[in-house]
């Protein structure tokens, strides 16, 4: 999954430098783990892991700690995590995940891209189910046994461990997100990111027409301030 995981990873970095809207997005992720877990990384699992991701994303320290005290401030607009799933042209599963402060808004605009390439958006569980949701933990190799570091964290909810470049991916189940990190910050190992993941348990082939057409239909989507991210079971 390493590879493709960096490669969803690359893409959507790409998309978002290229909007200056990467450090937007990530001061509103930090207003939704202040407000629901408090402002102090110590005692916020959420919090801590959002701001190693802004590090490793070169987010200022001074804008970090910016966000932090904006999002403390009671009058300060919250935000609604929605998830969206649906099918895109040629039967293609997609779930589109979204942060906003208007759902109206927002599920109008993720109707209108469904709709406008040939597809529609469904109901929740629609099409979840033909995804596992995972918990990626991505971090320098160093000189562990690899061995003895798998069967460490199996204890913790590993499924998996994944070397790609000098770096380690490690995955666990959605439920076993805190388990892990936790596991991780007792070990001293430094987390470059922490991220959520759909990997799709089985893949749809399409020819290059149709790849364009669907690929078109989530770049509209990625576009929107209020996506986050977009998955498929395209191949």
């Amino acid at each position: 999954m390493g590879r493709a995981f960096e490669f969803r990873k690359e893409r959507k970095f790409k998309r978002w430098d290229k909007m200056s809207k990467v450090f937007t997005r990530l001061g509103k992720e930090i207003v939704m783990a202040v407000k629901s877990g408090g402002p102090d990384p110590a005692s916020n699992p959420r919090l801590r892991t959002i701001i190693q991701n802004a590090k490793g994303a070169q987010m200022p320290k001074d804008r970090i700690e910016a966000a932090i005290k904006r999002a403390s401030n009671k009058d300060e607009k919250d935000y609604e995590e929605v998830v969206y799933e649906g099918y895109g042209p040629f039967g293609i599963a997609v779930i589109v995940e979204t942060s906003t402060d208007n759902i109206n808004r927002t599920v109008a605009n993720v109707r209108s891209y469904f709709t406008k390439a040939g597809g529609s958006l469904g109901t929740s569980g629609s099409v979840s189910f033909m995804f596992d949701h995972k918990a990626v933990f991505r971090f320098a190799q160093g000189d562990w046994d690899m061995e003895e570091l798998e069967l460490e964290l199996i204890d913790y909810g590993l499924s998996e461990i994944d070397e790609n470049e000098g770096e380690l991916f490690v995955y666990t189940e959605f439920a076993d997100f805190g388990t892990m990190q936790k596991a991780l910050e007792e070990k001293g190992i430094e987390v470059i990111s922490a991220d959520f993941q759909r990997f799709p348990t089985s893949l749809t082939e399409l020819t290059e027409e149709q790849e364009e057409i669907i690929n078109k239909m989530i770049e509209k989507m990625e576009e929107d301030d209020d996506v986050n991210q977009v998955f498929t079971n395209m191949a």
